[in-house]
């Protein structure tokens, strides 16, 4: 199963949402803050889960 243009978009979308997940956590440096608490994790498991999704994606002919 070749990935195809449309697969590796989604993928690099993902990696750009965790690069900026954890940015997020980085920059706030408070442990009870709301974005290293509430909004990085969403965020996280949202990109990891648009990645799995992207390897997974065929496009139906």
């Amino acid at each position: 199963m070749p990935l195809t243009r449309i697969n590796y978009l989604l993928i690099g979308i993902g990696g750009a949402i965790i690069a900026l997940g954890y940015t997020m956590m980085y920059v706030e440096n408070r442990a009870d803050g709301v974005l290293s608490l509430y909004v990085s994790p969403v965020l996280l498991v949202c990109a990891y889960a648009l990645i799995l999704f992207a390897l997974l994606y065929r496009r139906k002919k």
